[in-house]
């Protein structure tokens, strides 16, 4: 079971720590779009994840991953159903959480969202200086969303 809180980073305050050469970079697609149970191809550095999602019940869903060889992973991602999101993934430690920050690039940049993973639904973790408005139910910002209707798109 996935437990997580979602959220913006405040980009001027993160970007003194956005060196995409500390992050990790991320690709993915989706292979189904049905949001009641999401296949997801992930393909970063030289690993690739296959990964069937359960339908998002508040911060909570059912998740199910598994590690492919490489060269399987580029073959499936040819037959994703989505376009490629792109992002480099930043980990930091705070105060005994470690928050996963996603700087996207391509058709979602300028997007920046760090997310936090809890043991408990009624965690209430403190947010470094850089996280901003809490968007864990805000379906835009799922991944899903993302490949299908990029953040470039959006009107403001």
């Amino acid at each position: 079971m996935e437990i997580e809180r979602k959220y913006r980073v405040i980009n001027e305050l993160w970007a003194p720590l956005g060196n995409p050469l500390k992050g990790a970079l991320i690709r993915q697609a989706y292979l189904s779009i049905d949001p009641a149970c999401t296949v997801r191809i992930r393909i970063t550095g030289n690993q690739a994840f296959l990964t069937v999602k359960g339908e998002s019940r508040g911060i909570c869903r059912e998740e199910f991953e598994y590690k492919v060889p490489m060269a399987d992973g580029i073959e499936i991602m040819k037959m994703a159903k989505t376009d490629v999101i792109s992002k480099y993934r930043y980990k930091v430690e705070f105060r005994g959480y470690t928050w996963e920050v996603d700087e996207f690039f391509g058709d979602n940049e300028g997007l920046i969202l760090a997310e936090v993973e809890l043991k408990d639904e009624s965690e209430q973790p403190e947010w470094p200086g850089w996280v901003g408005s809490e968007v864990s139910g805000d379906p835009r910002f799922y991944n899903l969303n993302l490949a299908l209707h990029p953040f470039k798109t959006w009107t403001p």
